[in-house]
């Protein structure tokens, strides 16, 4: 919702006086809280021609030997999902960043933060900090990334490339709410043949089981 600043300018709060600004304020935050009520549907509805995959999973951290913060970088800062996991859009995996990626960010930026302290020593001895996998599938499960990519987010008409985490959520819930990623949806066989019911994908048992 946009309201101009205009709405209470400084004129207009001289005119109707200190009641009167604490009246409107007070109806302002009323009207932000509604509108915040009707529309939590289209804040998790952001991915158009899409049934969004139902199922949850009670997820622990996996420790990590850094806390990478999600949050932080995905969240506050914006950063697109694919700009450190870059092969999601072209291939079977995500891909984890490279320290140097990292780096380039923060060679300058939050150098005194004991993460970053941390980092910039793998950096320096030339080593990649050993990432632990939260996401894992059975040997037997062809998942690729590449084609929900393509199928959700560059071939879906009408989606901001710019909102991909909101794809992303279907299977590693909200990330951008996350310091170290957790497990948040079960990615059984079930919670994958329902999706694929629920958005035309294909049904070959081959699809999915090499």
């Amino acid at each position: 919702m946009f309201v101009s600043n205009n709405f209470l300018s400084e004129g207009c709060v001289k005119c109707v006086g200190k009641t009167a600004k604490r009246f409107v304020s007070m109806v302002f935050a009323a009207l932000l809280g509604f509108g915040g009520l009707m529309f939590v549907g289209a804040a998790q509805a952001e991915v158009p021609n899409v049934v969004p995959p139902e199922g949850s999973y009670s997820g622990e951290d996996v420790p990590q030997p850094i806390e990478f913060p999600h949050d932080i970088h995905a969240d506050v800062n914006e950063i697109n999902c694919m700009y450190c996991h870059t092969y999601a859009r072209r291939s079977k995996v995500s891909g984890i960043p490279p320290t140097s990626k990292c780096m380039g960010c923060h060679t300058v930026i939050a150098t005194d933060k004991p993460r970053i302290k941390k980092l910039t020593e793998y950096w320096e001895n030339k080593e990649s900090p050993e990432w632990n996998k939260v996401h894992d599938l059975p040997d037997f499960v062809h998942f690729t990334h590449e084609k929900h990519i393509q199928r959700f987010v560059f071939k879906n008409e009408g989606m901001d490339v710019e909102n991909v985490s909101e794809v992303c959520a279907f299977c590693h819930g909200d990330v951008k709410s996350m310091t170290v990623a957790k497990k948040m949806k079960p990615l059984t066989m079930g919670f994958c043949v329902r999706c694929h019911e629920a958005n035309d994908g294909p049904s070959d048992c081959w699809k999915c089981h090499k």
